[in-house]
């Protein structure tokens, strides 16, 4: 991982990729937004262009059409400024970490796979999603999700307070399953409750990034 204002570090990246392996000097650049860690682009670099994105900061690649440097954004203004690079174990493809301005493709996609930079959290995401199928589902008085939105958020509440001292208690034993047990009931609950309020996930993710120093 290299910083782009270390100067030194900048000429020893470029030393070790190789931009021998292909004819024309050029390896690929992926591109991913550092804290989505969604993939937004590829691109491809010769040396010219690695060295500009490192002095510059902004991502730069070589144009096959134009056949010349090209920094992302220079016409639209939507740069991508580096946060870190990586290069692959065989040194001939580069991992750039960005903090995109604005839509990244062409199309006014956020990606050039047409889908939205948002942050994912795995199977929480799923997760998240199955509790929204459930609310909305046509037969959901028949699932214990829509059963809890039916009787209201006073009682989605109770519920999360519950499992919560449940969890403190098990916390306070020695019996590492049934800790395991109660807190994933409480995460279970909490994620009810979140919806239920009108939040997700990532409203979370904002509220402690804001509080990030």
């Amino acid at each position: 991982m290299v910083p782009s204002t270390n100067k030194k570090q900048q000429i020893t990246m470029i030393m070790k990729v190789d931009f021998s392996k292909n004819l024309d000097g050029l390896i690929p650049a992926i591109i991913q937004d550092a804290r989505t860690k969604s993939v937004l682009m590829l691109g491809y670099m010769n040396e010219a262009a690695l060295a500009k994105t490192q002095d510059s900061g902004k991502v730069t690649f070589f144009s096959r059409s134009k056949q010349r440097l090209w920094t992302k954004g220079e016409e639209s203004g939507n740069f991508l400024h580096v946060v870190a690079i990586k290069n692959d174990c065989d040194n001939d493809s580069l991992l750039f970490q960005v903090k995109p301005v604005g839509p990244v493709c062409h199309t006014g996609s956020d990606t050039c796979w047409n889908e939205k930079n948002e942050t994912q959290f795995g199977f929480f995401s799923e997760l998240e999603r199955t509790i929204e199928q459930r609310r909305i589902a046509a037969d959901g008085a028949k699932s214990y999700v829509a059963s809890l939105f039916d009787k209201g958020i006073n009682k989605i509440a109770q519920k999360v307070g519950e499992e919560a001292v449940e969890t403190v208690i098990e916390a306070m034993d020695n019996k590492d399953e049934l800790f395991l047990y109660e807190s994933a009931d409480l995460l279970f609950h909490y994620l009810i409750l979140l919806q239920a309020k009108g939040f997700t996930l990532k409203d979370i993710e904002a509220e402690l990034m804001k509080r990030k120093k």
